[in-house]
């Protein structure tokens, strides 16, 4: 994995988010700046790593770090906006919520949301960029926590299993106890049964 130094007096900053997929919940994004002088082994793409290793992995993100912002954007946002501008703004959010301003920024994909610093998008961004791979353990790490929050306001629906992904348990879940404000109600299976209630 290469260490993104541009020019050793830049700052980079590496823009990930997480939860496109799933059918409830935020979409969430991080942006973070790596300290040079201060290396974490071991970055790597977040669902590549276990679960231990992940929040082993924040913890230390978070701890070494010159930067790091996590942002988010609402289900009523992604039923707005639709997904992908919906991620976009998320990681327009991360960016602005730096204590840092970057000079560059590297974002995880084939497009950069609009940012007031230069960027580039790197597709598998998190596999090959350090400061990508940060933010992906760091947005994981939080969506994951969301999840896990829902699940216990609503055990029903199984949220800390699937993590709102579409998985046959979270269909059984939608089916028998119908969506809650936080599904998102632009993603057809939720419109569908909305539309039949």
């Amino acid at each position: 994995m290469q260490f993104a130094a541009l020019d050793s007096k830049q700052i980079i900053a590496g823009v990930d988010e997480v939860g496109r997929g799933p059918l409830v919940g935020n979409v969430v994004a991080a942006a973070v700046v790596l300290d040079p002088n201060n290396p974490i082994e071991g970055l790597a793409d977040s669902k590549k790593l276990t679960e231990k290793r992940r929040n082993a992995l924040n913890v230390e993100i978070l701890e070494k770090s010159l930067s790091w912002c996590i942002a988010s954007a609402t289900p009523a946002e992604i039923d707005q906006l639709n997904i992908l501008h919906a991620s976009m703004l998320a990681m327009q959010r991360a960016i602005e919520g730096l204590k840092i301003t970057p000079d560059f920024a590297y974002i995880d994909g084939n497009r950069c949301p609009d940012l007031k610093c230069a960027s580039e998008a790197v597709v598998k961004g998190d596999s090959k960029i350090a400061e990508i791979s940060a933010a992906s353990i760091i947005a994981k790490v939080a969506r994951d926590r969301e999840m896990k929050d829902l699940d216990l306001l609503h055990p029903e629906y199984g949220f800390a299993k699937h993590k709102g992904y579409p998985t046959a348990l979270h269909f059984e879940a939608l089916a028998k106890y119908g969506p809650l404000p936080q599904h998102r109600r632009s993603f057809k299976p939720v419109k569908k049964l909305l539309e039949q209630s």
